[in-house]
């Protein structure tokens, strides 16, 4: 396959104002089934428009628009969380049984409790990038009745820099190699790069309790 055939093919997956709902939907739900390939979605999106854009120095109409795309997967990301949050939130005693079965599940809840009580949602933004990490952090934040004022604003926090990371990975990639395969790859790649550095950070244990005098 040539250049031109790769540029005609990436162009093609996001050619139309279909890619908008497809992008959020997959967001949407991934928060559930952590499989779905979002980010890839939302970076092939990107470097198609970047390198279109590039190309004769306007967005072509057969094109998603960076912003609009920015802006669906981040407000599909804040949505999902939300839903999650509120199915966790109003699910009783049964998913609290669910969560003290799974050590993971139990470990976030409780770094997340502390961590959104003293005003800190680094736990969350990282979350955000970390292979299902947004479920575990959205679920343990509703399982521990956490006040929405204390747990959403993050998430949308999170959200946005998520967005506009990927779409950034996307843009970069159209300017610098081109509307190829290749070019969403080594960005999925980056991306992917970034989730496993925040998995890291939020695998490290946090500091110990300073003893009582």
């Amino acid at each position: 396959m040539n250049l031109l055939d790769d540029m005609g093919s990436l162009r093609s997956l996001a050619a139309g104002p279909w890619i908008y709902p497809v992008v959020a939907t997959s967001i949407l739900l991934d928060v559930f089934l952590p499989v779905l390939p979002s980010g890839f979605l939302v970076i092939s999106a990107a470097t198609a428009a970047s390198a279109a854009i590039g190309a004769v120095g306007t967005a072509p109409s057969d094109v998603p628009s960076l912003l609009a795309l920015l802006l669906t997967a981040a407000s599909a990301s804040l949505l999902g969380d939300f839903l999650a949050y509120r199915l966790a939130l109003r699910g009783g005693h049964r998913l609290d049984r669910a969560i003290a079965r799974s050590r993971r599940l139990t470990l976030a809840r409780e770094r997340l409790g502390t961590a959104l009580a003293r005003g800190g949602g680094l736990l969350v933004i990282l979350a955000r990038f970390a292979p299902a990490g947004r479920s575990v952090v959205s679920l343990g934040a509703g399982a521990a009745r956490r006040p929405p004022e204390q747990f959403l604003p993050w998430s949308a926090l999170a959200a946005v820099i998520w967005a506009s990371y990927s779409v950034g990975l996307g843009w970069l990639g159209g300017r610098w190699l081109g509307a190829t395969w290749f070019s969403a790859a080594v960005s999925t790649l980056a991306l992917l790069l970034a989730g496993g550095l925040a998995g890291y950070l939020l695998r490290r244990p946090g500091p110990s309790p300073a003893p009582a005098s």
